[in-house]
C-alpha cells in the first residue's frame, strides 16, 4: 500500500473555524481534502489521495482508507464530513465496491464524532464548474481557480475540494433561508 499526500499547511486551525473533512470515496484512489471557512474565505489546508495498489486485495483497501481517513482528522482536526453520495452504476459489482468504500469512510468519520452530510456528484459538479455533466479535468481546473491554489489537484484530490465547496455553499444557502425564515 502506498499513500500520496500533499499539504498546504500543516496546522490544527483557530478555533471557531468550521473546518471540513471532504471525502471522494474509492476503493483504489480515495480522494480526501481538509477546507476552511473563515470569515467566508474558503483554504485549502490539505488535500490528497489515498492510494491502494491493484495487488492489494480489497479488504486491505479497506483498512487502508479507514486509517489513512483517521490520520488526516488527528493531524488537520476538521469539524465536519462531507462526501460523494454513491453514484447510479450499470454493474452492481462497482455499486457494491463503491459502498464499502464509502463505509469505510463514514466509519472514519462517525469514530471521530463528525457530523456527516451527502452530496450527490451532480451537485458537487454543478457548484465546481456551473454544470453537473463536467468532466474531471475540468473540475480540478476550476477548483485550483476558486481556491487559489499553486498547482491543479489530482482529480480525486480536486473532487474532494470541490465536495467542501459545495458543502460551504450549502451552509451559506440554508443559514441565509433560515435568516428570511427569522425575518417573517
Amino acid at each position: 500500500m502506498a499513500r500520496i499526500i500533499r499539504r498546504e499547511q500543516e496546522d490544527n486551525g483557530p478555533a471557531g473555524v468550521e473546518r471540513v473533512l471532504a471525502i471522494d470515496p474509492a476503493l483504489r484512489k480515495t480522494g480526501w481534502a481538509v477546507v476552511e471557512n473563515s470569515g467566508g474565505t474558503l483554504k485549502a489546508v490539505a488535500w490528497g489521495v489515498i492510494h491502494n495498489k491493484p495487488a492489494l486485495l480489497p479488504s486491505g483497501c479497506l483498512v487502508a482508507i479507514r486509517e489513512g481517513l483517521n490520520d488526516v482528522i488527528k493531524q488537520h482536526a476538521p469539524t465536519v464530513c462531507a462526501i460523494e453520495s454513491t453514484i447510479f452504476v450499470q454493474s452492481f459489482k462497482t455499486a457494491i465496491v463503491l459502498g464499502t468504500a464509502r463505509g469505510a469512510c463514514l466509519i472514519s468519520a462517525a469514530e471521530h464524532g463528525l457530523p456527516i452530510y451527502e452530496y450527490a456528484p451532480r451537485e458537487i459538479k454543478q457548484a465546481a464548474v456551473g454544470r453537473g455533466a463536467a468532466q474531471k479535468d475540468q473540475v480540478a481546473f476550476m477548483i485550483r481557480a476558486q481556491l487559489h491554489l499553486r498547482e491543479t489537484p489530482p482529480a480525486d484530490a480536486a473532487d474532494a475540494l470541490a465536495a467542501a465547496i459545495t458543502h460551504f455553499q450549502s451552509s451559506a444557502a440554508a443559514r441565509a433561508t433560515e435568516r428570511e425564515k427569522r425575518r417573517v
